[in-house]
C-alpha cells in the first residue's frame, strides 16, 4: 500500500499530463473539414479519458489488493536491492554522459538523412483498385470493364445546370480533354442525346463519361478541367459532382486539414509541455525532436512503400493520421522522461538528473513503445493499403522515437544544454548543488 501511494504521487501527474496532451491533440481534429476526421477526434479523446481514469483508479486498486502476487513470477521482496540504475539503461545513461554532444550530432544527422526520403513520398491519393493488397473480384471486374469500354463509363461525372444554359454546358463539357461522351439525363432515365432532358426545378443533369479511371489521377485532373469549362458558361450556374468529383474534394480537404491541424497540434503540445515543465527551452527542444522523428519516419515510409511493398502511393490523409498517432501518442515518452528529469534536477542538478532520469525511465518507456508498436503492426495483415501503411508508419515511428530519439537524442541535448533548458523558470536560475554537479561530472570523466 505504501508503494502504491508513492507510485501514484510520483507517476500520477505524468500520466495525467500525458493523457491530457493526447486528448487535446485528438480534439484538434475538430477543425477538420471532413466529418470523418471531425467525429474521430471526440470519440478517440473520450476513449483516452476513460482509459486514463481507469489507470489512475481501478488499476492501482486491483494491484494493491493483489499485493506482491501481482508481480508473479518475479515477486519483489521487501529490502531487496534496486537495479534501476545498474542495468542496461544505466549503461546507456553513462554513455550519454560521456558522449553527449557527439551522440546528439550523430543522431540528428542520421534523422535528417532519413527525412530526405520524404521527397519520394507519394500522397496524391490512390485509386480504389490500388487500395487493396490483394486482388478482389471487384478490381478484376473493373479492369475487364476498362479493356472494352471507356474507363469512366461506370461512374460518370454529374453536371447540374440551369435548363436555359444546358446546351452551352453540354457543348463546353464535350470539348474538355479527357471526356469521351456527354449526354442529358432524360425523363426515362436514359442518356440518349436525342431524348428530351429531364427538368427538375428548372435544373437539368448532364452525365459526362471520362476516358480515365474515375478514381485515378487522370480522372481527377479531368474534373478540374471540366469544372473550369462549365463554370465559365454565363448564367448556367453549373456544378460538377459525382464519384470522381467527391474524391477530388475529399483530397483537397485532406490537404487543407494537414496544413492547418498539424501546426495546431504542435502549438497545443508546446503549451502543455511549457506548463508541465515550467520552461520554454525544454518544450522547444522536445517539439523539434518530435518533428525530426516524424520527418524521418515519413522518409523511411516512402522508401519502404515504394521499393519494398511496391505500393502505388498513399492516401492524401495518410500524413495527418500518421502525425496525430505518432506525435499525440509518442509525446507521452517525452513527458515521462522530462518530468522525472525535472524531479531529479531538484535534488541533484540538471546533468546528473538527466542521466538518472534516463536510467530509471528507460525500461518503462521502451516497454510502452514496444507494446504500442506491436499493436499498430497488426494493421499490416489487413488487405487495405491505407491501414497497412498506417500500421507500418506508427510501428516504425514509435520504435524510432522510443529507442533512438527518447533514449539518446533528447537526453544528450538536455545534458549538453544544462540548466538553460529550464529557462525562464526558476530552476534555470537556481544554483542546485552546483559543486556536487561539477564534482559528479569530473568523477565520471575520470
Amino acid at each position: 500500500y505504501e508503494a502504491m501511494g508513492a507510485a501514484l504521487r510520483g507517476a500520477g501527474p505524468a500520466v495525467l499530463a500525458s493523457g491530457v496532451t493526447v486528448i487535446l491533440g485528438l480534439l484538434c481534429l475538430l477543425v477538420s473539414d471532413l466529418s470523418s476526421n471531425k467525429s474521430l477526434g471526440p470519440v478517440a479523446a473520450l476513449g483516452i479519458a476513460a482509459t486514463m481514469s481507469a489507470m489512475l483508479t481501478l488499476l492501482p486498486t486491483l494491484l494493491a489488493l493483489a499485493g506482491r502476487r501481482a508481480f508473479w513470477p518475479f515477486v519483489p521482496q521487501f529490502g531487496s536491492e534496486s537495479t534501476e540504475t545498474t542495468g542496461i539503461w544505466g549503461r546507456v545513461a553513462r554513455f550519454v554522459g560521456r558522449h553527449g554532444r557527439p551522440t546528439a550530432a550523430v543522431v540528428t544527422l542520421a534523422l535528417i538523412a532519413l527525412a530526405f526520403g520524404i521527397t519520394q513520398l507519394r500522397v496524391s491519393g490512390i485509386s480504389q483498385s490500388q487500395s487493396f493488397t490483394t486482388s478482389p473480384e471487384s478490381v478484376v471486374g473493373e479492369q475487364a470493364l476498362e479493356r472494352h469500354f471507356p474507363a469512366g463509363i461506370g461512374s460518370p461525372a454529374v453536371i447540374i445546370a440551369r435548363q436555359s444554359g444546358g446546351d452551352a454546358v453540354l457543348a463546353a463539357a464535350r470539348a474538355v480533354p479527357g471526356v469521351s461522351q456527354v449526354a442529358y439525363l432524360t425523363e426515362a432515365g436514359a442518356t440518349a442525346p436525342a431524348s428530351a432532358p429531364k427538368v427538375v426545378g428548372g435544373l437539368v443533369e448532364i452525365d459526362a463519361t471520362l476516358t480515365d479511371n474515375p478514381d485515378s489521377a487522370g480522372g481527377r485532373a479531368t474534373i478540374v478541367r471540366l469544372r473550369t469549362a462549365v463554370h465559365a458558361v454565363p448564367g448556367a450556374e453549373a456544378k460538377v459532382g459525382g464519384f470522381t468529383a467527391i474524391n477530388l474534394d475529399v483530397s483537397d480537404a485532406s490537404r487543407r486539414d494537414r496544413t492547418v491541424i498539424i501546426p495546431i497540434v504542435l502549438v497545443v503540445i508546446f503549451v502543455v509541455l511549457a506548463v508541465l515543465l515550467r520552461a520554454l527551452v525544454a518544450p522547444l527542444v522536445l517539439i523539434v525532436t518530435v518533428v525530426l522523428s516524424f520527418a524521418a519516419t515519413l522518409g523511411v515510409c516512402a522508401l519502404v512503400f515504394n521499393h519494398v511493398f511496391k505500393f502505388a502511393g498513399a492516401d492524401t490523409s495518410f500524413p495527418l493520421f500518421a502525425f496525430v498517432f505518432l506525435v499525440a501518442l509518442g509525446i507521452d515518452y517525452n513527458i515521462f522522461l522530462m518530468t522525472r528529469v525535472r524531479e531529479e534536477t531538484l535534488q541533484i542538478g540538471t546533468r546528473p538528473g538527466v542521466l538518472r532520469g534516463l536510467a530509471v525511465t528507460g525500461g518503462v518507456i521502451t516497454s510502452a513503445g514496444v507494446v504500442l508498436a506491436a499493436t499498430f503492426s497488426v494493421l499490416g495483415v489487413l488487405p487495405l493499403v491505407f491501414l497497412a501503411e498506417l500500421g507500418f508508419a506508427v510501428a516504425f515511428g514509435v520504435l524510432l522515437d522510443t529507442i533512438v530519439v527518447r533514449s539518446l537524442l533528447v537526453p544528450a541535448l538536455v545534458y549538453d544544454l544544462g540548466r538553460i533548458v529550464w529557462w525562464p523558470g526558476a530552476l534555470a536560475r537556481k544554483q542546485v548543488d552546483a559543486e556536487r554537479e561539477l564534482a559528479t561530472t569530473r568523477a565520471r570523466g575520470a
